[in-house]
């Protein structure tokens, strides 16, 4: 599987790092603890999930896609699979999706579909807070915010993907979402994660895991501008 970097990335569009190798490598030393310890906590999840895909709609149980992270290197994204296999569609997923199982519509609601990506963080290919990471055909490495972007590792979530958690709801009735997705939603996260990247610290990174917590297992979506207000204190311009 090709694991190469999209384009190279030329070291005048790297913005200064903010915090010295020492801070990079403490986050990336708990990223890698909380998702062991995720790991082995949640393994009774893991467990009841897969089973319960598997009665329903067999084999397989993870969905693997290949993401674009840090530095745009390419590498391998897993789920627990939400959807039926020999489906094609969009890239994104709307509300009321045909595709979706009634697993994975569980599953979804409660992003326990995400849980997986603890592997990733183990690995070093994604962070626990940070920018979502997209499938190729969404990232252009010729727009300068994806260049920035892309200076951080990926996450689990991040002030975008709390903002957008009900995303499916506004591509709902879209007759194409990926185009939508790509026009109207995808700008806004991207935005949004370069302000947050720019002003994040491990408080915040840890307010962010909790607040991820919280409207997973109560789900809702949390209200924008309080958000804006608490991580980056100013409202919608």
């Amino acid at each position: 599987m090709n694991t190469k970097r999209i384009a190279h990335i030329p070291k005048s569009l790297r913005p200064p790092p903010k915090v010295c190798r020492r801070s990079e490598f403490a986050k990336q030393l708990f990223d890698r603890v909380a998702a062991l310890i995720g790991l082995i906590t949640l393994s009774p999840v893991f467990l009841a999930v897969a089973v319960c895909i598997l009665l329903e709609d067999g084999f397989p149980v993870l969905f693997r896609q290949i993401r674009i992270g840090r530095f745009g290197r390419r590498f391998v994204l897993y789920k627990f699979r939400s959807m039926r296999t020999a489906t094609a569609g969009a890239a994104v997923t709307a509300r009321g999706d045909p595709r979706i199982t009634s697993v994975g519509k569980w599953i979804r609601r409660y992003k326990a579909d995400e849980l997986p990506q603890l592997w990733n963080v183990l690995k070093g290919d994604m962070s626990l807070v940070g920018p979502r990471p997209e499938v190729p055909a969404f990232v252009d490495l010729r727009r300068r915010e994806w260049r920035t972007v892309l200076q951080t590792r990926p996450g689990l979530t991040d002030l975008a993907s709390l903002t957008f958690r009900n995303e499916e709801d506004m591509l709902a009735g879209s007759a194409d979402p990926d185009q939508r997705y790509k026009q109207n939603i995808l700008p806004a996260k991207l935005a949004m994660s370069i302000e947050f990247q720019q002003r994040s610290d491990m408080r915040s990174d840890l307010k962010i895991i909790w607040y991820t917590i919280c409207f997973s297992w109560f789900p809702r979506t949390p209200d924008p501008k309080r958000m804006r207000r608490m991580f980056l204190k100013s409202g919608p311009e």
